[in-house]
């Protein structure tokens, strides 16, 4: 259960992000109240996380899936333009991340 909560709150993060960029300096009240809402729930559910999982582990896979569902967000829009070389470290990051959950699989 822990893994889960992980992931979704490395989402929230992602969503935080947007939200933060889309805020335009703290000067959009919707922007800001979606910022927040999404930073309680990430922060709120990477310490939930932390009771079960090693702290550098957890917060590794919290950074990466923000992280990278954060570009993938960006790619999606049109925020930022799509190349071979991101797309594969994009992988990069995800596979780091899985492969953290693997190698965690006994604690």
């Amino acid at each position: 259960m822990a893994w889960l909560i992980l992931i979704v709150s490395g989402a929230f993060e992602s969503v935080w992000a947007v939200a933060l960029s889309k805020s335009e300096g703290f000067t959009r009240p919707v922007p800001i109240a979606v910022f927040v809402v999404a930073l309680i729930i990430s922060m709120g559910g990477l310490g939930i996380a932390l009771r079960d999982l090693p702290v550098g582990t957890g917060y590794a896979v919290w950074v990466g899936v923000g992280a990278a569902l954060t570009v993938i967000y960006a790619l999606v829009t049109g925020q930022e333009s799509a190349s071979v070389i991101k797309v594969a470290l994009l992988l990069g990051i995800i596979g780091c991340v899985i492969g953290l959950q693997v190698v965690s699989q006994g604690h």
